[in-house]
């Protein structure tokens, strides 16, 4: 009874929140294990990039070949568009370079302890709260800013060497829940009261307290305020227009089909199905 009350409280969590958090905590779970390591799962630009020149030798094994061959049908099949969308080229380039970095960076928060575990839960409630609030109905566009905002942090990234850019993806996330809920008033561990656009800040503010690097929190607080603004100020200037349309492609993958109004549906797909058993009566 408790493990099905659990399970549906999990399957309640909207799917993006519920898909990111899950893969922060199995991937902690995994360094605390000792099944991976940090130094498999931090952002390095030329362990992505520049090492193609030891991976793309002229003897690949052929287990390698079979990979990345696999890889490359599954990924067509999948998305259903047959080299439409990368070619064969480019997705064996990418099966041999050490791309999860991209992504795995943005999983791993520390170990256990109250760093992780403060981040964890301000990254499920904004989380959640963009998906249920501003987000609702719109899976797709928030996939999309998570890919925006997961781009620009990578780039700045890359000049102020970070190796880990979680903490800066939860501060953008808040960010922008603070911006579009500017009127609710926040308490922080019963110290401080303040409107909600101060949140970041005042986030800023403890962890230079616990003697960390603001840097983490400064490119959260930028990227969260450039979508911000191309997102909800920019289209509402004049002479303004929104920049940021999400792709077809990702409509297309996690948006559900809108119902038709019009769409008259057979009989055995209404609700009740047949009438079975039901007969009609005979005249005379």
């Amino acid at each position: 009874m408790a493990y099905q009350t659990l399970q549906q409280e999990y399957l309640q969590i909207p799917v993006v929140t519920r898909a990111y958090t899950t893969a922060c905590v199995l991937t902690t779970a995994a360094v605390q294990l000792e099944i991976i390591t940090p130094f498999q799962l931090y952002f390095n630009p030329d362990l992505i990039i520049k090492n193609y020149q030891v991976r793309f030798s002229p003897f690949l094994l052929p287990w390698q070949i079979c990979v990345a061959v696999i890889f490359i049908f599954y990924i067509e099949y999948i998305l259903n568009i047959y080299t439409l969308l990368v070619p064969n080229a480019m997705l064996m380039f990418l099966v041999f370079l050490q791309v999860w970095r991209l992504i795995t960076n943005f999983l791993f928060f520390g170990p256990v302890g109250f760093n992780f575990l403060f981040n964890m839960i301000f990254l499920y409630r904004y989380c959640r709260m963009l998906e249920e609030g501003s987000f609702r109905g719109r899976t797709a566009d928030f996939v999309f800013m998570f890919l925006f905002g997961g781009l620009l942090m990578t780039i700045f990234g890359t000049f102020v060497s970070l190796v880990f850019l979680g903490q800066a993806f939860t501060i953008m996330l808040v960010y922008i829940w603070s911006r579009r809920n500017p009127n609710v008033r926040m308490n922080f561990f019963g110290l401080l009261n303040f409107q909600a656009p101060f949140l970041p800040w005042v986030l800023m503010g403890f962890s230079l307290l616990l003697g960390n690097s603001i840097i983490v929190d400064l490119l959260g607080i930028a990227v969260g305020h450039v979508y911000y603004f191309l997102e909800d100020v920019f289209p509402n200037q004049p002479g303004g227009g929104r920049w940021l349309k999400t792709p077809s492609i990702i409509k297309m993958l996690f948006d559900t089909p809108e119902e038709d109004p019009n769409y008259n549906p057979l009989p055995e797909e209404r609700p009740g199905g047949f009438a079975w058993g039901e007969g009609q009566r005979l005249d005379g």
